[in-house]
Order: structure tokens, then sequence, then C-alpha cells
């Protein structure tokens, strides 16, 4: 620094790494292994997972076009899943051979099925969406029982505002009519009295 040369070492002999260096080597390389562990795990979730997708392609191809209720596809992140639904999704237990179907709850998650066979998932998976298409069918005949109900009390209640408008006005004329005779009696005995 500022000008001064270094001196040069007569003689360079190698250095022997510490036991530090050793260990931190060793380390790196431990995690390395773990990390690839992890990735083939997660790998072969994602191949089971999509073993089971595919299953389904027959009942997901058997509900209508006009049911936009289910949305099926595979989310690759930490923990891959396969989606059913907003609700619901299947993910791989902790020994990655369980198939676990999972829906989300406002209390929580609940564990609906569980099995490390494709077809019991599939069952599993096919009597979920047939609940959820009854779900669908009931709310929509409720909304249309409501729908009716509510239109025949609009009509009702129209009805009456109509009524009432209509005794009122005739009310008003009434009013405006005893006045008015009144009035013109008024003016007419006054005149007669002169």
């Amino acid at each position: 620094m500022w000008g001064r040369k270094r001196k040069v070492a007569e003689d360079t002999a190698p250095v022997e790494p510490t036991a530090l260096k050793v260990a931190v080597r060793q380390a790196r390389i431990e995690t390395a292994e773990r990390t690839s562990v992890v990735v083939e795990l997660r790998d072969a979730e994602l191949a089971r997972l999509e073993l089971l997708n595919e299953s389904l392609d027959p009942l997901f191809n058997d509900i209508p076009a006009d049911i936009d209720l289910f949305d099926r596809g595979i989310s690759h992140g930490d923990q891959p899943r396969l989606w059913i639904d907003v609700v619901a999704h299947v993910v791989m237990g902790r020994d990655k051979r369980q198939y676990r179907l999972v829906q989300d709850t406002r209390y929580g998650r609940k564990v609906l099925a569980e099995s490390a066979e494709i077809p019991r998932m599939t069952e599993a998976i096919t009597h979920y969406v047939a609940a959820r298409m009854v779900e669908r069918s009931r709310a929509l005949t409720e909304d249309s029982a409501t729908q009716a109900v509510e239109l025949r009390q609009d009509v009702r209640v129209a009805m009456r505002r109509r009524r009432w408008r209509m005794v009122r006005a005739f009310l008003f004329g009434l009013i405006i009519g005893c006045v008015s005779l009144f009035a013109a009696l008024w003016i007419v005995a006054s005149r007669m009295v002169k």
C-alpha cells in the first residue's frame, strides 16, 4: 500500500488446509448430496401426482362443459399439489407414497381421503366431484326458488303501492272537490247577502 513493495517469500511451500476449511468443505458436499436427494424426492412426487392426474382424465371428460367449478392442474412448488378445484387438492404424505386428498375449510384443512393406491384415490376424487356437483345444483335450485319468491313479493309490494297511489289520488281529488264546492257556495252565498 502507498508505494511500498511487498517482500516476496522465498520458499513458497504449499499450505495445508486447516481443520475448519476441511470441515466446511465436507459440510458443503453433504449439503449438495441432501439437495440432490430432495430434488429427486420432489421429482418422484411430481411423477406420482402426474400418474394420478392421468387416471382422472375420464372423470373430468364426463363433467359437462357448462360446469366450470373444477380447475384441475399440478402446481410445482416446495410441495407439489394436484388441484381438483379451488379448495381441494391432492398432496403426497410424509412418506411420499401416500396420496392425501385435502380440502381447505374456514376451520383449517380437512383430510377427505388417504391411500397409496391410484384406483382408491380416483374413487375418492370421483366421490368428491360428484358431491360438489350436487351441492352446486342444489344451490342453483335454491337460488332460482328464492328468486321466484322474491319476484312474487316484489309484485305484491308494487300492487300495494299502486293501490295506495290510487287511494291517495282519490282522496286528494275528493278534498279538492269539497274545498272547491265549499268555495263556490261561499262565493254564491256572499253575493246573495248583498
